[in-house]
């Protein structure tokens, strides 16, 4: 490393870094992308795991933010189809809380203000007469129907990362900065336990430890303008509470919301809350009282009542808002802005990320470059990365169903469970591993829950994997049905196979 230059040093390995490397990288500037742990390992795979506008921001007048999210809603459909799929939402009203023509108000802008062509239409329901109202307690009998989109979001970090790799970006995990300074024009950037890197610009896409890299920088002109605000979303995941397709979006009388999800097939997903962090970043939980909450929030809408007791996997991020001054921290603002700044010859650029949602990365990835261009001028140019499907997602929007039914005809020894997973985290890219296997024998060891040797392999050779929480929890989801055995010999496995490359 310490050999080259590279025109841009992005740190984080989130949705933003992954996505400003991605772009970066598509336009020919040579870059390195540097995350201190997994892709994805904090924030980006801490989500409700949604492409929305986020029609509770209409209630905070932020307009251009929603109409932003909306419009991207469906570009990154049209790139992403495996990893990004539409869900139909059900807003039951609740009386006492906002009128039903408010809310319905609110739903004709979503409708209307995002661009809008794929996706169905508000609708209003009968819960007494529409299957989708058999869940809920019989209290509720209107709700609005709505369209929003679901995401796998610790893929879409990794498919952006593997994008930039293809364009020419090196990508390294497990490669901490730990300071930074300048010299002569350039950034020198220490990297624990690694020879430095040199770069002609940095980004600090560091997320919430986004003040903590500016920290450990010498050199700087000034302070940024902006703060960030520390807000913690908890979510839960319970056995499946309802048979409908449909996700559920509740408002509590506090004026919280939450979402009941459809998650991996036997599960729901239940979140968020929004609650001020403090502390460290690192091993972020959720809190026994913010489960509590989750809990009667659901069981205050669902005949399916949970406990503490049910849940069986909880996790927690933290977002870095833009503080903005809101007295409560879901009102702050899901909006985001740069602060670049370079040396007093105007060399040495460093653009730093406050604020921002997964929804719009693509396009805050496309204006941090342009941000950039006038100092790296081969940044500059129109954008791209709404003309190239991330890896795996070239086929059409709505064609899943159809590249199931191909895999099911090449490789008809798995299960139609398994296909279906495939496709919803590789697409078409699934054959780069599953080749020209005609049989399970032909995958390799069998670690269940149709997880087999060559994707582990393909995991650890072509997606940055090394651990089994690496795979389980964020390459898959399988961590949701592997018992503490299975990852044991996964785990065993990947130790096995780590000595047997170091060794060749």
């Amino acid at each position: 490393m310490s050999e080259t230059i590279y025109d841009l040093a992005v740190i984080g390995g989130g949705v933003n870094g992954a996505g400003i490397a991605r772009d970066a990288a598509g336009r020919g500037v040579k870059v390195i992308l540097l995350e201190r742990g997994d892709l994805a390992r904090g924030t980006s795979s801490a989500s409700t795991k949604l492409i929305h506008g986020g029609l509770r921001y209409l209630e905070h007048f932020e307009f251009a933010l929603v109409r932003e999210s909306l419009i991207e809603r469906e570009r990154l459909w049209a790139i992403a189809p495996h990893i990004i799929w539409p869900l139909r939402f059900v807003l039951p009203h609740q009386k006492g809380i906002r009128p039903a023509w408010l809310v319905r108000l609110g739903l004709f802008l979503y409708d209307h203000i995002g661009g809008r062509k794929r996706l169905p239409a508000t609708r209003t329901l009968n819960l007494h007469r529409e299957p989708a109202g058999a869940p809920l307690k019989p209290e509720f009998e209107t709700a609005f129907e709505y369209s929003d989109c679901w995401v796998d979001d610790a893929r879409l970090v990794v498919l952006n990362a593997l994008d930039a790799a293809e364009h020419g970006a090196e990508v390294c995990t497990r490669s901490e900065v730990t300071h930074l300074r300048r010299a002569q024009g350039l950034w020198h950037l220490e990297i624990a336990g690694q020879a430095p890197v040199v770069a002609k610009a940095v980004v600090n896409a560091a997320g919430p430890a986004v003040l903590d890299m500016l920290a450990r920088t010498d050199g700087r002109i000034r302070n940024p303008d902006e703060k960030i605000r520390l807000v913690r979303g908890s979510h839960i995941v319970v056995p499946k509470m309802f048979e409908t397709a449909q996700a559920y979006f509740c408002q509590n009388p506090d004026g919280r919301i939450f979402f009941a999800i459809p998650y991996e097939d036997d599960f729901t997903l239940i979140g968020t809350t929004d609650a001020d962090h403090r502390g460290p970043l690192d091993n972020i939980t959720a809190t026994a009282d913010e489960v509590t909450y989750i809990c009667e929030s659901a069981g205050a809408y669902f005949k399916k009542e949970i406990t503490p007791a049910d849940v069986i996997y909880s996790y927690a991020g933290v977002r870095p808002l833009v503080d903005d001054g809101s007295g409560k921290p879901e009102t702050a603002s899901r909006g985001y802005h740069f602060d670049v700044e370079c040396d007093e010859h105007g060399l040495a650029p460093m653009l730093s990320i406050f604020g921002g949602k997964i929804t719009t990365y693509r396009h805050l990835a496309e204006s941090a470059v342009g941000k950039l261009s006038p100092y790296v001028p081969m940044l500059a140019g129109p954008g791209w990365t709404l003309e190239r499907a991330l890896p795996g997602g070239d086929f059409p929007m709505e064609g899943a169903g159809k590249l199931a039914e191909d895999f099911a005809t090449k490789y008809p020894f798995l299960d139609s469970a398994v296909i279906r997973r495939l496709v919803r985290s590789y697409g078409t890219r699934a054959k780069n591993w599953l080749g020209k296997s005609q049989s399970l024998a032909d995958l390799g060891q069998d670690f269940d829950h149709g997880l087999y040797a060559a994707e582990v392999d393909y995991l650890v050779t072509c997606e940055w994997a090394s651990t089994a929480e690496d795979i389980l929890w964020r390459r898959t989801k399988l961590g949701l049905r592997f018992t503490a055995t299975q990852v044991k010999t996964l785990e065993k496995y990947l130790a096995t196979s780590q000595k047997d490359r170091a060794d060749s």
